[in-house]
């Protein structure tokens, strides 16, 4: 079964956060969109360019962002991209809308900054980046100090030094998640 995912980034991305993500879920066989704000370009903090190669899809917009097209949210990290990503209400509403609908959520360094605008962290359990320990603890989740945490739908990595077990995690969890809804 082929899966979907939208990778949620902006100007100043984490360049390894995206490079990792998008090239290991199209090694799995995945659909891979990439939503940045008007569906514009962005360039990393170290120059790495969106979209990445003459092979990859348009980018597309936050407001395009739909729960039915994907299986999987992946909101990645660098501190300036998803500070200016958790200020748009379109990502907003649709990370809301995947964690209502049991999909998965996983935020990777600084990305969880985006789940805790959303407010999908009440009461899970979460790791965090040092730089937003706090916010999560405020937004009432539970940290704990760890690489990868999973709780049900939401996949949370502390650092990107752990990319490997993060992306071990999200397609494990994709995968149990589709078995259930299928048996239902």
């Amino acid at each position: 079964m082929s899966h979907t995912a939208v990778i949620i980034t902006g100007q100043g991305f984490q360049d390894h956060d995206v490079v990792f993500t998008y090239y290991r879920l199209l090694e799995e066989g995945w659909q891979v969109d990439i939503a940045t704000k008007n569906g514009d370009p962005a360039t990393g903090k170290y120059g790495v360019p969106l979209p990445m190669d003459k092979t990859a899809r348009p980018l597309i917009a936050y407001e395009d962002l739909a729960v039915e097209l994907y299986d999987t949210v992946i909101l990645t990290g660098g501190h300036e991209a998803p500070d200016r990503v958790r200020q748009d209400r379109d990502v907003l509403d649709f990370v809301a809308g995947m964690n209502e609908a049991g999909k998965v959520v996983a935020g990777l360094c600084h990305g969880p900054w985006i789940m805790v605008s959303a407010g999908v962290l009440r009461g899970r359990r979460a790791c965090a980046y040092i730089g937003l320990r706090d916010d999560v603890i405020n937004a009432g989740a539970e940290v704990v100090d760890s690489d990868v945490i999973v709780d049900g739908n939401i996949i949370t990595c502390s650092y990107y030094g752990y990319m490997g077990a993060f992306m071990r995690a999200v397609f494990h969890t994709t995968e149990q998640l589709a078995a259930k809804s299928a048996v239902r």
